[in-house]
């Protein structure tokens, strides 16, 4: 009986040896997962609201699945609330790549050495125009018409530090003698809308009289019924604008710019697409963004 106990209890023993150490195993390749899965960091993407944040949406959550797949590791899409606090975030490395304006994006290579490599297509064309608009009831039909009865005037311009919504018509204002800023200028007042859809709803409903505008975006709005393009004229038009760039952390190896331009390029999901008015997409540099910069240093935004 004791020979038997002494067995029992022997058993016993080995047992709950043989389950401690292979729970010590199992514990041990668990915490090295755990570990491998912490290396894996999310590659982060800052955008900038070219429309109303819920209508880019949609689109945002689509790409990020595109791009997550393709660089095999998390992708983080975030619309940001202002075009400075994308520039903001790549400065302080709080993203590694950015969906800037062309403005925001010479400022950001200026100060922290972001990298073009994307922009969009729209009808094949990597180009766009800054449009002044107005209602199809007010008399003007060119700029020269307007700055003719500029006293009667309330102008809107986007966010500040759009390229086609404030940028490249405050200079063609300001060579024209009638702005130089919120403060000081011809009109009867200047406001800024904070985006390009916000002033498009603003001439429509005539709580402006005319207002600076994306075309791209402009005919977006229009083809997608969000504003009526038979009560909105077009009175001037920019030189061709090189569209808004993706761009990348200065840090950021060529391999994986190399397989980010790759699944750009292969996007035809007309919901991606949608979001920015794009057709599609084809590979950017900095050069492309030359007439911008010399306007930003123009404006004292930039140093030469």
């Amino acid at each position: 009986m004791k020979k038997y106990l002494m067995l029992l209890i022997t058993s016993c023993f080995i047992f709950v040896l043989a389950a401690c150490g292979a729970t010590g195993e199992g514990t041990e390749s668990t915490g090295e997962d755990a570990k491998q899965t912490e290396q894996v960091e999310d590659f982060t993407i800052g955008v900038i609201p070219s429309q109303t944040e819920g209508s880019m949406e949609e689109g945002m959550e689509k790409l990020q699945a595109i791009l997550t797949e393709e660089l095999d590791r998390p992708v983080k899409v975030d619309i940001y609330p202002d075009y400075n606090g994308v520039v903001e975030a790549m400065n302080y490395d709080k993203i590694d790549m950015a969906y800037f304006g062309p403005l925001t994006y010479v400022v950001a290579h200026a100060n922290s050495g972001a990298k073009a490599i994307i922009t969009q297509l729209i009808d094949g064309e990597p180009f766009y125009h800054s449009y002044i608009i107005t209602h199809v009831d007010n008399p003007w039909n060119s700029l020269e018409d307007l700055l003719a009865q500029k006293e009667e005037v309330d102008f809107a311009f986007g966010d500040i530090n759009s390229t086609s919504g404030s940028l490249i018509p405050g200079i063609e204002l300001q060579d024209r003698g009638v702005f130089v800023s919120e403060d000081e200028h011809q009109f009867k007042t200047v406001r800024y809308t904070g985006s390009h859809d916000a002033t498009a709803l603003a001439i429509q409903n005539k709580q402006v009289t005319a207002g600076a505008i994306d075309s791209a975006i402009y005919n977006q709005l229009v083809e997608a019924g969000k504003v009526d393009g038979e009560q909105i004229k077009t009175i001037w038009e920019s030189d061709p604008l090189f569209q808004y760039p993706w761009a990348v952390h200065a840090d950021t190896d060529e391999e994986t710019i190399g397989k980010l331009q790759a699944a750009f390029l292969a996007i035809e999901d007309p919901v991606v697409l949608d979001a920015f008015g794009a057709t599609g997409f084809t590979e950017a540099k900095d050069e492309d963004y030359e007439s911008i910069r010399q306007a930003a240093i123009k404006e004292g935004i930039i140093n030469e």
